[in-house]
This record gives structure tokens, C-alpha cells and sequence, in this order.
């Protein structure tokens, strides 16, 4: 089992980070291999809307650390995504990294039935951490398990941590 770790929090030890590197490391215990992409870390840009993922190439033509995270995503068996909730939203790396996900869509997106050039059978564990109560912010994992969808994920799990304001706090 191939896991690709998308950490998107700006805090190394942050609380989305500690639950997906403890859920990553059962997975591990399970013989699963796990790479972890700190987004935070990485040298990147967002989307530049030059379609030319649709028009002359199968993939992102930006030459940056974010290519190594593209490739590695469309070739795991499992996507994982930890965000903390940033003002209602994910934070602005996880994000920029949506963004160019783009670029796993077919030209013909818009029309296809089965627009997404990522092979079938993914699975994606999407992790967030806030410190609102769970009644808040529910809407970003309908969106975010809209986006699994469209982008042809077999399944998609999500864990929620509310209530979990202060650094640490997923220890307590």
C-alpha cells in the first residue's frame, strides 16, 4: 500500500499534522509505505491558469517542488490531506496545492462523465483540525468529499477534530 501525506498546515507539530502522521503511522505498522509532504516547506506557486495541462501536456508544466507531490499523488493507492481551519477554510497551502490539482483533469472536464485522468481505485483520508465546535465548518468536508469524487476516488474517509484550538491540543 502506497500512502502520499499532504501535511498542509503551516505548524510542523500543529494538531492536522499530529492526526495524520499518528493515523499514517498504523498504516505503517500495517506494512504500508507513507511518504509526507510538508506543504509549508516546499518552494511553490498556485494555478497560473495557463491551461496548458489541457492544451500541450498531460500534467502541471510548472517546474517546482510541488511536481514531485503531483507525481507521487497520481501514482499512490491512498491520498492523505491534514488542514487546520483557517477563517471557515482550508488553510492557504492546501489551497494552493487544490489549485493545481487541476491538472490531474482531463481537457474535456466539463463535458466527461469521467473527467479525471488519475487511475481508478484511490482511496483519501481528508483530516481537519478547528477550533470551533463541530456544528461549524462542516460545509468543507461536503466540498471536500464533492472534490474526491469528481476526481474519481474510490472512497473518501474524513476525521474531524473540533474543539482543538491551542498547539497540542489533539494530545490532550
Amino acid at each position: 500500500m502506497n500512502i502520499v501525506c499532504v501535511l498542509g498546515s503551516p505548524r510542523p507539530h500543529g494538531n492536522s499534522t499530529a492526526i495524520a502522521k499518528r493515523f499514517c503511522e498504523k498504516a505503517e505498522n500495517l506494512g504500508a509505505e507513507v511518504r509526507y509532504y510538508s506543504l509549508n516547506e516546499l518552494n511553490y506557486r498556485g494555478c497560473q491558469g495557463c491551461m496548458a495541462c489541457k492544451t500541450t501536456s498531460e500534467q502541471c508544466v510548472l517546474e517546482d517542488d510541488l511536481r514531485e507531490v503531483l507525481n507521487a499523488v497520481r501514482g499512490a493507492d491512498i491520498l492523505i490531506m491534514a488542514t487546520p481551519v483557517y477563517f471557515g477554510a482550508v488553510s492557504g497551502q492546501v489551497k494552493c496545492f487544490q489549485d493545481r490539482t487541476f491538472s490531474f483533469m482531463a481537457p474535456d472536464f466539463r463535458t466527461n462523465p469521467d473527467p479525471s485522468r488519475l487511475p481508478r481505485g484511490k482511496k483519501a483520508v481528508f483530516i481537519t483540525a478547528q477550533g470551533a465546535p463541530e456544528e461549524m465548518f462542516e460545509e468543507i468536508h461536503t466540498n471536500y468529499k464533492n472534490y474526491f469524487k469528481r476526481y474519481g476516488f474510490e472512497e473518501s474517509y474524513h476525521i474531524r477534530g473540533c474543539g482543538i484550538r491551542e498547539l497540542g491540543d489533539v494530545h490532550a
